[in-house]
This record gives structure tokens, sequence and C-alpha cells, in this order.
């Protein structure tokens, strides 16, 4: 074939295959098959490597080249890639419809509802229909250049198509987000846990660090898909000449060539926007990709700019998320996980899943008998959720019909006969598994070292799980007295410590040997004992002594504490295991006692509840919430009609909207601090 003849053909390969491309990404209406596909493009790829001058950048077969680069350029947006104002809350969603309506009153609302999709942000910028460069969200004014790596999606079109009924403006840029499909993850994820690799935690994870690899081609080895959904600028002016509608500006992007979402919906009313969210969240596990609510947009675009913006969001639309969800992983294994109070608990292990924002790999099965009950075993597949949304837990089996024969073979799982730290044998309270060792059973230890330093106790910086097992691993403390006996020059040849490492932790635990009796008790673990109960306890005997020789009857007088909790607390101070531990720990640390206060009755506060919401300026929330239950209150999480008060800080969330409905009052931060003084507080 001749050049005149092969520029022909070259031409007409890449219309036709743009136009399949067309067809697949967006329109999914394939026409050929994928041999058929397939054939055209290896043609296309041959007269290319014949005639290599013929090669243009928007070529189909263009999609992967270059050399890796060394960094990522900064690149400034064409206009502000702004995020959006969320929330899980119907009430949220109420007071955005409410407040652009207000706005809007000689407007007739319509809105547009898409899928909130949980991927990377990305812009696309189109000179004269020609990619000419793609960028990350960044800071939302500037991200980075990733177009090599953008160029290797498949749905995003290298040359945008004229035949639309909208001419495509000369400048163009664009927002989409980059997303991997469920099904590209789970390959990816088993290809990975094959190779012994670890995998990764989930599929918005994947998109964002390949979009940012410096080698296209390892982004190519990570299949994307990319929707758009808006138009950031059209060069001089925001909008694109005969598109008034964000309904509109879909349509052009599909007709352009873009995958544009064929979940998106045009609605008039907050029943319909109800409506869609139930119907998506019911679905969303069967969509083959994660998105994790929807979102709304004013359909009118010039009603946009008689809105406006935030400096952070468009006051126009409105992200509506859907509440954390339970998720769908696999057990690799079962273990059994002695706790500070000798608890045995068997532990999942498993493929790492996104649960609620957080990446988990573990989970409880709580004990022997609720694994027995639920019938898991190593291998299956569950499904998960968060327990008050902080314990990740096993909620149920999935079964898989294919491999239920094979599985009826293998052993169910058994607690074992020992503790699988110290070797004591176990014994059994009920449904619960117990090492009856206390403090000589070295995983108890380290539990209740890692208990001592946190926060609510003696808040010891840099003594978290994995410097506590390696201070017992190594036999520099075999009991909890002896933490602070630790010095520099001992830890300075550790794994992970240095000089400068080795003489911080030796000085924060110099200053957490002065401690307050409420914080001590706390660190101590006491079964039944939490930071209200300790500071209780503190409060009406005042000394540690007095505490730890009180009987049942006197513990029961302080409020809150029951018979129950009375007997756990004495069977903890009269344990012959505890009472010599206890002994050395007094004898290193300057505990400050406390006199005993008077009855909570009497105090000013007395019976009344507080909320706080917000940051303040002048105390952290925690030490406002101590302040007020030293004057008799309660500090709680949630606002309810028995709530006196409502202190409410900067950025204040939507507890303040809840005092205001149901009429509670409300504090700013001085109006609080002059409640205060008012009764006569140190502030």
């Amino acid at each position: 074939m001749d050049r005149e003849k092969a520029r022909e053909r070259i031409a007409r390969l890449r219309a036709e295959i743009r136009h399949h491309d067309f067809l697949y990404y967006v329109r999914d209406a394939p026409e050929i098959s994928d041999a058929a596909y397939d054939k055209l493009y290896r043609e296309l790829v041959s007269l290319e490597e014949q005639f290599p001058d013929l090669v243009e950048p928007d070529s189909p077969t263009q999609r992967v080249a270059g050399q890796p680069l060394t960094s990522f350029p900064t690149v400034e947006h064409a206009a502000p890639m702004l995020s959006l104002d969320s929330d899980a809350s119907e009430a949220s969603l109420r007071r955005f419809d409410e407040r652009l309506r207000k706005a809007l009153p000689d407007v007739e609302v319509e809105y547009v509802l898409e899928p909130k999709l949980d991927g990377a942000s990305v812009e696309l910028v189109y000179e004269d229909g020609v990619l000419a460069r793609a960028s990350t969200r960044g800071d939302g004014r500037r991200g980075e250049g990733i177009t090599e790596n953008v160029r290797t999606i498949q749905a995003v079109p290298l040359r945008l198509r004229t035949e639309a009924p909208h001419p495509v403006p000369p400048f163009l840029s664009l927002r989409g987000e980059a997303i991997m499909h469920a099904s590209v993850f789970d390959k990816l994820n088993e290809r990975l846990i094959a190779e012994g690799k670890e995998p990764f935690a989930n599929p918005r994870n994947v998109a964002a660090g390949a979009l940012r690899q410096l080698d296209p081609q390892q982004t190519a080895s990570k299949p994307l898909d990319l929707f758009a959904y808006d138009v950031l600028s059209a060069g001089e002016s925001a909008q694109i000449p005969g598109i008034e509608t964000q309904w509109e500006v879909l349509q052009a992007l599909k007709e352009w060539g873009l995958r544009v979402s064929s979940l998106v919906r045009k609605v008039k009313t907050l029943e319909e926007i109800l409506e869609y969210h139930q119907d998506l969240e019911a679905r969303r596990d069967d969509l083959g990709f994660e998105i994790d609510g929807i979102v709304i947009k004013l359909n009118d675009l010039a009603a946009r700019d008689r809105v406006g913006w935030t400096s952070r969001h468009p006051r126009w639309a409105f992200a509506f998320k859907f509440p954390p969800r339970k998720e769908i992983t696999r057990i690799l294994s079962i273990v059994p996980s002695v706790g500070r109070s000798g608890v045995v608990t068997p532990v999942a292990l498993m493929l790492p899943v996104e649960l609620g924002g957080v990446t988990v790999s573990r989970a409880t099965l709580h004990n022997r008998e609720e694994v027995a009950r639920k019938d898991v075993r190593e291998g299956d597949r569950v499904r998960i959720q968060r327990a008050g949304d902080v314990i990740p837990q096993v909620v149920e089996r999935i079964v898989e019909p294919e491999r239920e024969a094979e599985r009826e073979k293998e052993p169910r799982w058994q607690m074992p006969a020992t503790c699988p730290s110290c070797g004591t044998p176990l014994i059994e309270r009920g449904p619960f598994t117990i090492c009856p060792n206390g403090f000589e059973c070295p995983a108890q230890l380290v539990g209740r070292i890692v208990h001592l330093a946190s926060r609510d106790a003696l808040d010891i910086e840099g003594l978290g799980d994995e410097t506590a097992k390696l201070f017992v691993n190594e036999g520099l403390v075999r009991q909890l007295p002896d933490v602070f006996d630790l010095r520099a020059e001992q830890l300075v040849h550790l794994e992970g410590f240095a000089e400068k490492s080795s003489k911080k932790l030796e000085e924060a635990l110099r200053k957490a040997s002065k401690v307050e009796l409420p914080r001590l008790l706390h660190g101590l673990g006491i079964p039944e004992v939490g930071v209200a109960v300790a500071r209780d306890l503190s409060r009406h005997f005042g000394t540690f002594e007095r505490i730890r020789t009180a009987d049942a009857a006197a513990l029961q007088e302080v409020a809150g504490v029951g018979p129950r909790m009375a007997e756990a607390i004495t069977t903890f101070f009269r344990d012959e295991k505890n009472a010599p531990i206890l002994d050395e720990l007094l004898k290193r640390l300057d505990v400050q006692e406390q006199s005993a206060a008077p009855p909570a009755s009497v105090l000013p506060l007395s019976g009344k509840k507080f909320v706080f919401t917000g940051g303040l300026a002048q105390m952290s929330r925690r030490d406002a919430q101590n302040l007020v239950e030293s004057l008799g209150a309660k500090a709680t999480g949630s606002v309810s009609k028995s709530t006196d008060y409502v202190v409410v800080g900067e950025d204040a969330g939507s507890k303040a909207d809840d005092a205001r409905t149901l009429g509670v009052t409300t504090l700013d931060e001085e109006g609080f601090l002059d409640l205060l003084r008012s009764l006569g507080a140190a502030v």
C-alpha cells in the first residue's frame, strides 16, 4: 500500500474505531464483536508502524506512550474544583431544599440527580476538540498533571465527536470521576494474593494511585473507567452557548463522546429525591462500582449563578450521603486474641475492605458460641459491619453454592484448650473463654500497658501497642510497674528507637508518673470502671486507699454504681495476684489525690445535661465536659428533650439545629463561660 492510500485507510480506521468506542463506552450498545474490533485496531497499529510519520497524538493507538516521568507538573485548573456540602441526614437535605427555594422564589426549582461516584476526581481539558491535558483535583485550585495516565483510560476520548447538535467549544474544561469497577478490583486483588502481596483496600484507592503512577504503563495495568459530569469552563464563559440546564450539559457530554452515568434523573420534589436515594442505596451492591450517596444539583444554570458559591462549595448542589454500610469480604483465617481482661476472642483476619471510611482487615467474632451459631469458617465470604460504628464485627456468612460441598469437608473452628500467649489452661464462663493468668499473661500485660498509657488514663505519648509488645517480648517489662523503670539507655538499641525517641519516651514516663487519681483508676483497667465511674469514685472517696479498701455497700453509695459493678471492683482489689503489683505501682507514681467532694445533689449543676458541638476557643471540648461534670452536670453526645443546654462552638454540626427544633437552650462560648462564672467556677 502506498503512502496516500495508507493515509486514507488510517483516517477511516480511526473514525471507525472512535465510532465503536462511542457505542461501547457511552451508549453501552456495541455493534460489533470484540474480535472484529480487535481486527480493526490491529490493522491500524500495523499501518502506523509502516508509516510512523502518519501517527497523530489523538490516534486510538496512542493511549500508552512516552517514557516514565520523574515527577508530575503542577497544573492550574481552568476553574475551581470545589467540594460539595454533604450529609447523611434527611434534615440537612430538607434545609438545603428550603434554602434554595427561598433564594429563588420566582423559579420553578428542578433538580438533576446523579450517583455520587466514589473514585478520583479529575479535570479534562480539550482544545479544538483534542485532549490537551488532564489533572488531579489537588487542592481544588491546582492539581498534578496526569495527562499521559488519563490517555490510557479507554472511556476518555482523545478527540471529541463533532457531529453533535451542540458544537464543541474551542476550549472546554470538564470534570469527571475516574473509577475502578468491582470486577476488575476483585481480579486485581486475587492476583496480588496469589503472588503473596498485600491486597488493595478499596477501588477508590487503586484509582487514585493508578492515576499518580509516573509510568503510564503502570496506570494501564490497572484498567480504569471515567464518567464525566460537569463543565468547569468553556473558555471566556463558564457556560456553553445554547445550553441552559445541567440536563443539557449531560446530554452534550454524551454526544461529544464522553461517558455519562445512565442513572441520572430529573426531579422536582423532595419526595422524588428521597425515593431516588432509597432506590440507589438498595441497588448499590449490584451496580458494579462504588457509590457513597447521591448528588443533587439545581438544573437551571442561570439560577445557579444567582445562588452562587461559598469559598468551599456551591450553594446549588448537595451530596446526600448513604449511611455507613455493611461490606462484604473474605475470611483468610480465624485466630484467638487475648485481651487485657483475659477474655479470649475469636478474631477474623480478612481481605482489607473499607467500612465507614476506615480500612479494616480484622473483625470480632465475639465468642466461641457465636462462631458456632453463625457457622463461620476460614475461607468464607462474610458480611461485616461496625458495631456502634466502632468495632468491626462479622454479621453473617454469605452462602456460596459452588463452594458448599467442599466447605462441608473442612473442620469447624475450635477455641484452643490453652492460652495462645502464656499456655495456661483456659476456662469457660458462659459463652466466654478466659485466661485466668491475669498480669502474668504476656498478652494481658501488653493490653494493660496500652490501656494505662491511653489518652484518658496516663496519656503517655509513644507507648502504643507495638511498643508495648516490644518491651514485653524483650523482657524489659515483666510486670506493669516495670514500665516506669525504663530508661533511655535501655531503649536506644531496640528496633524503632534512636537516641532522641528513647529520651522522649523516658521523659513522657517521668511526666506521667505524676497522675490524677481518676486517670489512674481508669488506667488500671478495673472491670466496669470507665472514665466517668473513675471520676465519680475519686470525687466520692478522695483517695486511692479509701477506694481500694471500700466494701460493696460503700461503693454503692456512689451514684451509678450498682451491685454488679461494686462486686467487680472489690474482686479486682482483693485479688491476691493484683495486690503486690498495685503496691509496686504506687511506689513509682505520685498520685494526685483529692478531698472527697460533696454529694452530687448539692453541686450547682446537679441534674443538668449538656451537649457540646463545634470547637471552643478558650478550652477543649473535653475540658469543658469535665468542667460541667465537676459541677454536677452530665455531658452527653446527643440532643434530646431532656437536654438542658447545647453549647455551640465554631463549625457546629447538626446538633445545634436539633436543639433549636426541640426548643433546647443554646449557648455560644461566651454565654457558656458567663454561666460558669455565675456559679463561681474558675474559667
